[in-house]
């Protein structure tokens, strides 16, 4: 067993505390560095309780480099996956989430130059596609899919090619161009980027990984900005409808924050460097259909989704991952599929203090002309 010693930024949060898991499982020593944003944990700031007692905590901001440069003392990897988190927020947010997430990486790099490490792997994320991939109905592939203002607001949700035509969703692989369209996305990619060029120019073996919609255990309920399944189960356990933005119809790629961790564990012990990976199901469903499911498993088939007919600033029609790269180079394929993650996640629920803000995100959305 692995006796090597990795920095999780983060690793506090949804997400961090399974890689945090996941890694002290395979005898890593695992060590966190973590501000406990109020947004995530309350406002008491406290240590979670789900947080391995076995991991050393080191509660500071990313953007303090003599914090930062005291947590990656003895440290031979580093899994940065600190982030600033929400797409809608980010719209307005702005000098927040440049701050946290680019800024923050900066100050992470900057300090690797004078102590590399070994292995950095960095947490990016599906929204840099923006649209996913397309086809055209002549075959073709179109990568360049965007829905204009007036479009979107006469409720013509599907993207057009350039003459107008309606297109096909495909599986998006990482080697579609971006599409940045929130402030979110810019700084997940500005992230990446950051990562894979300092590692290179350091010579610091670096991997990406584009997660696309994580959900399970430990999800931020009390978080209306992120994690539509959580969002999802927090109105339907106060008693309210799931809102639906569009017509419900848009699609994702919903993986499971145990395949999630283990994937960052392969990260880890790759030789495939210097490159990106979605981190995915593979397998597309409707916003809708993840709506009406959680429903029946959490017994709430009343409470039927609400489809709202409205658009949210910088979100996206579909997106879904072909991870062909990740099974040939990563050896990561998902385990866990959507109905039994979701059976699981409805039993941690049970035991969740529920907390919804929902109503706050969207008004805050509508003060700033972010809702249409």
């Amino acid at each position: 067993m692995s006796q090597k010693k990795v920095l999780i930024t983060g690793g506090a949060g949804f997400i961090g505390s399974h890689v945090t898991q996941e890694l002290l499982s395979r005898g890593y020593e695992v060590r966190i560095l973590d501000n406990l944003a109020a947004q995530v944990h309350g406002p008491e700031r406290r240590r979670p309780d789900y947080l391995s007692k076995d991991a050393e905590l080191i509660v500071a901001d990313i953007r303090n480099a003599s914090a930062v440069r005291r947590a990656l003392e003895s440290v031979e990897i580093v899994v940065h996956m600190v982030a600033a988190v929400g797409v809608g927020q980010s719209m307005y947010e702005i000098a927040d989430y440049t701050s946290v997430n680019n800024l923050g990486t900066a100050v992470l790099l900057e300090e690797l130059t004078r102590k590399p490490v070994s292995r950095l792997v960095v947490a990016s994320s599906m929204s840099i596609y923006g649209e996913g991939l397309y086809r055209r109905v002549n075959g073709t592939i179109f990568a360049n899919a965007e829905r204009t203002l007036e479009q979107l607001r006469a409720g013509d949700w599907e993207p057009r090619d350039e003459n107008g035509n309606p297109l096909h969703p495909i599986a998006t692989p990482e080697t579609k161009h971006p599409c940045l369209s929130s402030i979110y996305a810019l700084s997940k990619w500005d992230q990446e980027r950051m990562c894979l060029m300092i590692g290179r120019i350091y010579k610091i073996p670096t991997v990406a990984l584009r997660f696309f919609n994580v959900y399970g255990p430990h999800q931020a309920l009390s978080n209306p900005y992120t994690g539509v399944l959580a969002i999802f189960s927090s109105r339907l356990l106060s008693g309210k409808h799931p809102l639906i933005n569009e017509d419900g119809k848009q699609c994702r790629d919903f993986v499971n924050v145990g395949d999630v961790a283990r994937a960052c564990r392969l990260a880890v012990e790759t030789d495939a460097t210097g490159e990106v990976f979605n981190v995915a199901s593979g397998q597309r469903v409707s916003i809708l259909e993840v709506a009406q499911r959680i429903a029946k498993i959490l017994g709430k088939e009343r409470l039927q989704p609400q489809i709202t007919g409205r658009y949210r600033a910088g979100d996206i029609r579909h997106c879904f991952a072909d991870i062909s790269r990740s099974k040939q180079k990563l050896g990561f394929k998902a385990e866990v599929t959507f109905e039994n993650g979701l059976t699981r996640f409805a039993e941690w629920l049970e035991s969740q203090v529920i907390c919804d803000r929902v109503d706050d995100s969207v008004h805050e959305l509508e003060a700033r002309g972010l809702m249409v």
